[in-house]
């Protein structure tokens, strides 16, 4: 099952998985995107796809959706957790509301998609699961303040829960992409012209983060890094002292911020 599968990396990670010959559920809010999708994914690779359509940010839509895959008999393998959202721009700057929105699908949405279908695995005693996370998990981001946060915590928890779990037949891998070109960025990129700043060597293809992402989750790897440039950033982030960490963090945001 992979959540945010309308477009983007969750879009790609689908159609990494069709090619390794697995059925999917494809899950976004969009209903007309994901039938176009499963259409495209089913003809090309001779594999089932369903979808269903939800908004995984609203209170019980995880508990709802896994009752629904449960009255139908399909029983969840891998669940692959890409839906979520970004929001550039100064803290102060942004309303409060979405601030709320970003936590209630980055944060609570993951979390109750753990809760829900994470149990069922362990109880089999075989599954995988595949948390996108972002590199702007390993520091503090200024202009992305709320985003970098709730991915800070998909990190570590999938970190957590890779050691709960071992010797139960379940891993869980964080995919943790640099800035990947996919819809979601270019449109932050249209509310911060200074995120058009960044070199595009720094720029991700998204079918090549898509494929290191399913081989990481396939193998059971806690962590994956798409890219030198980028794993070379978090390895350099993890060893810095905090306050040049904040220091180096800060000067960045205020140039992608045209500040």
């Amino acid at each position: 099952m992979v959540t945010g599968a309308s477009s983007g990396i969750g879009e790609a990670l689908a159609g990494q998985f069709a090619a390794g010959g697995y059925d999917l559920v494809l899950v976004a809010r969009s209903a007309d995107k994901l039938a176009a999708l499963a259409k495209k994914l089913s003809a090309r690779h001779k594999v089932g796809a369903h979808v269903e359509a939800a908004d995984l940010s609203r209170r019980g839509a995880a508990k709802k959706l896994a009752a629904s895959l449960k009255r139908q008999g399909i029983a969840v393998d891998v669940l692959v957790n890409n839906a979520g959202v970004l929001e550039p721009g100064n803290f102060v700057d942004i309303p409060a509301a979405t601030h709320q929105g970003l936590i209630d699908l980055n944060v609570s949405g993951l979390t109750a998609m753990l809760g829900s279908f994470l149990p069922p695995m362990v109880a089999r005693g075989r599954g995988r699961v595949l948390n996108v996370a972002s590199i702007a998990a390993f520091q503090p981001v200024p202009s992305l303040a709320t985003y970098a946060a709730t991915k800070a915590y998909v990190l570590s928890l999938t970190e957590s829960l890779s050691e709960e779990l071992v010797g139960t037949g379940v891993s869980v891998t964080a995919l943790c992409p640099g800035i990947t070109a996919t819809n979601m960025v270019s449109k932050a990129q249209q509310k911060s012209h200074g995120l058009t700043k960044i070199p595009g060597i720094f720029i991700g293809d998204v079918d090549d983060v898509a494929r290191q992402g399913y081989r990481a989750c396939l193998k059971g790897e806690v962590i994956c890094v798409p890219g030198v440039v980028n794993l070379a950033a978090t390895v350099s982030s993890r060893a810095m002292p905090k306050w040049l960490l904040r220091r180096v963090s800060g000067i960045v945001g205020r140039y992608t911020s045209g500040d």
